[in-house]
């Protein structure tokens, strides 16, 4: 197993596996081969990995939408017990996999992470504030780990913070693996500064203190601080980069070069930082300005920081937000 691979995890038939009921699969060509090329996918089909046929009866969620069970949709075989059985044992396995994220199989009822068809016991309108029984599982067992549908992929910003929490998280781990010290703390943190500001100064606020802590005690970081430091670090991760965050992002990068742009640089990159505030320009324009400004003029911080380039380019993100 390769340690610096990015393993995710994902429902297979989003792989074109042909494991869904109908003997089908649900093909997303942009999981499989554009995020393919930077990512070892752990493919996992709950219904097929537990025991059932392809093709097989149609699974449904009936009862309480916070503790359904998962039944046939005909017969009303009740698989609930053994699909929770089935999933405990794969979770173990996906633990030592040591995954940095992982895309579901939307409303299905055993893989969709939220909105899942939940039917009333007696029949009736079905409510759809179900979770599958697999997806659930996988979330509380691990609560960190950045997950999405693909149906949700499908958002750009969405998309992009979802790939930006992988690559976060891959780089995490290569630093609890490799490193673990203060000193390599405080540079996993002054790395992702930027990054972390593009989606929350509350966030950024309570990771420079928790990374402060760390160096200002001269030994290695605790695991608790550690943990706690990672936790932040996903929440404020998860909440969305808007426009105008970014746009406060790229001012503050831009105060890096006050001194060494002309007038005309300085009002171009203001107004493309502008336009790109409005939405009339995508995030790539102001950014590549700034990553020439920061190789012309050898800038050490910026060059330093993943904002610029958080995932790889030909996955062109930053080209759609």
């Amino acid at each position: 197993m390769d340690e610096s691979a990015i393993r995710v995890g994902v429902s297979s038939c989003l792989l074109g596996n042909p494991v869904r009921f109908d003997g089908g699969h649900k093909l997303d060509r942009y999981l499989r081969d554009t995020l393919g090329a930077f990512v070892e996918w752990v493919p996992v089909c709950p219904e097929v990995e537990y025991g059932l046929p392809v093709p097989r009866e149609a699974l449904r969620l009936v009862g309480d939408p916070a503790d359904p069970r998962l039944v046939t949709a005909r017969t009303g075989i009740d698989h609930t017990a053994g699909m929770k059985a089935w999933a405990a044992r794969r979770l173990d396995a996906l633990e030592r996999e040591d995954l940095c994220g992982f895309v579901f199989k939307s409303r299905s009822p055993s893989s969709g992470m939220r909105q899942v068809k939940v039917y009333p016991p007696g029949g009736g309108v079905p409510s759809h504030a179900g979770v599958g029984i697999f997806a659930r599982a996988l979330m509380e067992r691990f609560p960190l780990l950045p997950v999405e549908d693909e149906g949700r992929l499908n958002d750009p910003r969405l998309r992009e913070g979802f790939i930006e929490r992988l690559f976060v998280l891959s780089r995490w781990k290569r630093y609890r693996r490799e490193d673990g010290t203060a000193g390599g703390l405080v540079a996993f943190h002054t790395e992702h500064k930027l990054l972390v500001l593009a989606h929350s100064p509350r966030h950024y606020a309570a990771l420079g203190k928790l990374a402060a802590a760390a160096g200002a005690k001269g030994r290695r970081p605790t695991a608790e601080l550690l943990d706690d430091y990672l936790a932040v670090l996903m929440a404020g991760l998860q909440l969305v980069a808007t426009a105008a965050k970014h746009a406060n992002v790229l001012q503050h990068a831009a105060g890096y070069f006050k001194r060494l742009l002309t007038a005309e640089e300085k009002a171009e990159l203001g107004e493309t930082i502008d336009s790109c505030r409005r939405g009339l320009i995508p995030l790539i324009v102001p950014l590549t300005l700034l990553a020439h400004y920061t190789r012309t003029y050898g800038e050490p911080y910026l060059a330093r920081q993943h904002y610029l380039r958080p995932h790889p380019r030909e996955l062109m993100l930053r080209n759609h937000v």
